[in-house]
């Protein structure tokens, strides 16, 4: 193991007490003994699938994106940051993953560790921060709790500014001494430092989990509970009002789904992740242990379906430009045909 990586993965593998399982001295030398190879080829699938969709259904919300300037708005700066820290989870953390369950253990290194621990928890709380700021755009929009004053692409560029610097400030402690990044019980993905017993351990993950999971959860509850008041209010007017209001709801409904998606598939290993810190010696077989963080993965999946099939603006564009692309390959299959029997002749 390099040692410029060791104090990143050091004393964080989980003991042998908490898995149930003898775990290898050296986690980047083989799997583990006790865990059958047909397992690994298992995971190995699954991530090839979620990590196949989930960058391909990313790339296209954002080709569309650049492609079409009317939907170049500030709410779409942020759902695009969303599309794009979900794609770049899929291409680092997704293939890596992918391809250390193929071998079955971490044969990559300690370095390859603390890139995908460190990447896949960062773009994860990106993610996170960004459906938060999502919801309070969506009350600063409907609410208007500043008066006359709508959100430009000054106030999202400013939020996309917040979200990045906050989620790397919280995710760089491990790399740097506080806390550190290990390979998870099964031995093929790497992750937070969730089974120490050490004092400083605890007060990272303590730390980490109230300023990224329980705050983006607060700004999120509040500004839809207050949200929600007013399309009460709305939904009772008659009128143009209500009229004029009936494509912020929409779009409103999407970025509510899209919160509760991203919930369903991250909850979980946030549960697990808080039980495992708070009883480190609790004994869990490593592939039970492997299914929280494996299914919060698929997370990057869901959310592409949700913003193109609950955006009428998006889907439209998205067709016009596949009908686009599609009649220029026939146009240029037809040319290539009519030039060939002239060229040999």
């Amino acid at each position: 193991m390099d040692s410029s990586w060791r104090g990143a993965v050091d004393g964080a593998l989980p003991s042998e007490a908490s898995v149930g399982v003898s775990t290898p001295r050296d986690p980047f030398s083989g799997p583990l003994g006790k865990i059958e190879s047909w397992n690994f080829k298992v995971l190995a699938t699954l991530m090839f699938l979620v990590t196949f969709l989930s960058l391909s259904e990313n790339f296209t919300v954002m080709l569309v994106t650049y492609r079409f300037k009317q939907l170049r708005q500030p709410l779409n700066y942020i759902i695009l940051n969303l599309s794009l820290a979900d794609f770049l989870m899929s291409l680092i953390g997704g293939t890596i993953s992918f391809v250390t369950n193929l071998y079955g253990y971490f044969f990559l290194g300690a370095w390859a560790c603390v890139l995908e621990a460190f990447s896949v928890t960062y773009l994860g709380i990106v993610a996170l921060w960004s459906l938060a700021v999502l919801a309070f755009e969506r009350y600063f929009v409907i609410c208007r709790p500043l008066g006359n004053i709508r959100l430009q692409g000054k106030h999202a560029a400013l939020g996309l500014l917040f979200i990045w610097i906050f989620s790397f400030i919280w995710t760089i402690p491990p790399v740097l001494g506080w806390s550190s990044y290990t390979v998870s019980p099964i031995g093929t993905t790497c992750e937070p430092n969730w089974y120490s017993t050490e004092h400083n351990d605890h007060t990272y993950i303590i730390a980490l989990f109230i300023t990224c999971f329980i705050m983006p959860l607060i700004v999120i509850f509040v500004s839809y509970g207050k949200l929600m008041k007013k399309l009460r209010k709305v939904a009772s007017t008659q009128g143009r009002l209500g009229v004029a209001r009936k494509p912020e709801k929409q779009v409103t409904r999407m970025v509510i789904v899209m919160i509760l998606a991203f919930l369903f598939c991250w909850t979980p290993y946030a549960a697990f992740s808080i039980t495992v810190t708070a009883c480190p010696t609790i004994k869990l077989d490593p592939r039970l242990a492997a299914i929280p963080a494996f299914f919060s993965k698929t997370a990057t999946v869901y959310n592409p379906i949700i913003y193109v099939f609950m955006n009428k603006q998006i889907i439209n564009n998205l067709v016009g430009y596949l009908c686009i692309c599609k009649l220029f390959s026939i146009n240029t299959f037809n040319w290539v045909i009519r030039v060939i029997p002239k060229v040999h002749s």
